[in-house]
């Protein structure tokens, strides 16, 4: 039964994100709130992780939360749900794209896409700023607004930013650099 309701969580993902990695954030976040398999901070790392290695945010999320819950097999599973849209997808809009490339109707659909895609794309990025910058527990605890945030980040996110915009440095560098200050600093288990 885990094993249908990971390939069925994580189809809903693939078929719903479109955009790419980032746009599967929002559901990646839902269904941790949803079903307790991993937390934000873990997911957070993920995200850190999938980052700076080779393949797609969501496929490496849907690996390891299918992995970590039923092993090998969960892993598989959830994977195949992921990806299973979009190659359903990609064989549907093949076979009409050229039937109907010309179509006003099918171009103005792509174009609505373009939109909901950088919607997606921008939710994950505040829900990503949100767990990285700050730090609402302490701010609970505490009542003092100085509390909500995470210091140390917003610096090197500051640091980050003048860096990207002065010199800007070639990406394979920025990641290199990011997983050397993230592990002198420790910035992991945010």
């Amino acid at each position: 039964m885990m094993l249908l309701q990971l390939f069925f969580e994580f189809f809903k993902t693939g078929l719903f994100s479109v955009g790419g990695g980032l746009a599967t954030l929002p559901f990646l976040y839902e269904i941790s709130d949803r079903t307790g398999w991993y937390t934000h901070a873990q997911l957070a790392d993920m995200i850190a992780i999938s980052e700076s290695t080779p393949g797609p945010i969501g496929v490496n999320m849907a690996t390891y939360v299918g992995f970590s819950t039923t092993g090998i097999l969960g892993g598989l599973v959830a994977t195949l749900g992921l990806i299973t849209p979009s190659i359903i997808v990609i064989l549907v809009v093949a076979h009409f794209l050229k039937t109907y490339k010309d179509n006003k109707w099918v171009n103005a659909a792509f174009y609505g896409l373009r939109a909901a895609s950088v919607g997606l794309i921008a939710a994950a990025g505040f829900a990503v700023l949100k767990i990285a910058l700050l730090n609402p527990v302490a701010y609970a605890e505490s009542g003092n607004l100085l509390q909500l945030f995470r210091w140390k980040e917003l610096l090197l996110a500051a640091a980050v930013g003048v860096v990207l915009f002065k010199w800007k440095p070639h990406p394979i560098l920025v990641i290199v650099a990011a997983a050397v200050v993230g592990i002198i600093f420790r910035f992991a288990g945010v």
